[in-house]
């Protein structure tokens, strides 16, 4: 039975919104160094501390809009998956609070590193921890990363440890997030929820004794309530692109957000980027594009056996 042309038009209107979804989410990814730049010489941790607030409220309004917020007291209401949320949410905060520090402290470049290498170390933890084949060519891209950063410490007699943690952080919080079931939305709003009382018991410390920011000038109040949409609406965007696009699709966008945060270290910022960089960096891409060719490669091998 043939669909109606209208019904026909809407569908692929749809899909070619998955895209401009994935365009949007990675851009604002890679432009994020931008927003928190913003925020001078304000400590790393009063930024983090008002992103988590103002993501709860901004997470909490559009499951009340969606009229979901039955889905929130029922993930509520299981201990165990509270319990692993508890520890996404702290892995997600470190890493979070990790990437402003490295942005105002001038290491753009280094961080736009970590999450070249991310994809690499998660797919080292599902073989690790999942038992999930590695393949020869996934082998060999980790290798070569390792080689990168080897290289790199090497020479500048230096561990690069706001990449590594930055890749190897948010590695495990997608491990754990894999292992337990619950929506993108919904998970989220309760990571943020559970970070957000130590927050506001911060937040409320910095005003008391008159060391916070909050409330010094318009400008920085705004920043502020903004940092809770400048990191839920990426996050919104990405959960429709994955709706609308293949996997596969969806992984080469990835490389887009470090891409932007690279270019803007080196060209905006004026962060060095030496021969060593180079062939760090230049390791890494070839890992990725490796791992990209193999996992292409064997998503066609099992649709041929299916």
């Amino acid at each position: 039975m043939t669909l109606p042309t209208s019904a026909t038009r809407s569908q692929h209107s749809e899909a070619s919104l998955g895209p401009l979804y994935a365009l949007l989410a990675y851009s604002s990814w890679g432009l994020l160094p931008v927003y928190w730049k913003f925020f001078g010489g304000t400590p790393a941790v009063e930024v983090l501390s008002h992103r988590m607030i103002w993501s709860a409220v901004f997470l909490v309004g559009i499951l009340l809009v969606k009229r979901r917020l039955g889905d929130l007291r029922a993930l509520l209401q299981s201990p165990r998956k509270v319990l692993v949320l508890l520890l996404t949410a702290s892995l997600l905060t470190f890493n979070w609070g990790l990437y402003i520090y490295g942005v105002n402290s001038d290491r753009v470049v280094e961080a736009s590193l970590g999450y070249y290498i991310n994809p690499l170390v998660t797919v080292l933890l599902g073989f690790v921890f999942l038992k999930e084949r590695l393949y020869r060519g996934q082998q060999v891209a980790v290798a070569l990363a390792v080689v990168g950063v080897g290289y790199f410490i090497w020479q500048l007699g230096t561990v690069p440890w706001i990449a590594l943690s930055l890749a190897v952080s948010f590695a495990f919080y997608g491990l754990l997030r894999k292992v337990v079931t619950v929506t993108p939305l919904v998970g989220l709003t309760v990571e943020t929820l559970l970070i957000t009382p130590i927050t506001l018991l911060f937040v409320g410390w910095l005003g008391a004794t008159g060391q916070g920011r909050f409330g010094e000038s318009w400008p920085m109040t705004l920043l502020f309530v903004g940092a809770g949409v400048a990191t839920s609406m990426p996050l919104l965007w990405f959960n429709n692109a994955a709706k609308r696009l293949k996997l596969a699709t969806l992984g080469f966008f990835q490389y887009l957000a470090p891409s932007l945060s690279l270019l803007l270290g080196v060209f905006v910022y004026g962060e060095p980027f030496t021969p060593v960089h180079g062939v760090t960096f230049g390791c890494i891409w070839a890992a990725l594009l490796l791992y990209s060719v193999t996992a292409l490669r064997a998503r066609g091998e099992v649709k041929g056996e299916g």
